[in-house]
């Protein structure tokens, strides 16, 4: 678990306690993230931990796209 937990944290936006929701919900690398999607994950991370939020949401989005979410696109965010 350590190695998909590091494996996962280079993702931008991903920092120790996201990687390992992630892989309590069988997401082990940045394959599998991007092929479910950030919407997908997002109902699959609040069925793990009630506490998801918005932030979440764009913090997984971000890391599939590669950039850091402190600066979302605009519309992208008002996707989601």
């Amino acid at each position: 678990m350590t190695t998909q937990n590091e494996e996962l944290k280079q993702l931008p936006n991903i920092g120790k306690t996201l990687a390992e929701k992630l892989i309590l919900m069988g997401i082990e690398n940045a394959c599998q993230l991007k092929s479910i999607g950030a919407e997908n994950n997002f109902i699959r991370l609040k069925a793990v931990d009630n506490k998801g939020c918005i932030i979440m949401l764009c913090a997984t989005d971000s890391a599939i796209q590669g950039i850091r979410c402190h600066h979302p696109d605009k519309s992208r965010k008002a996707e989601l």
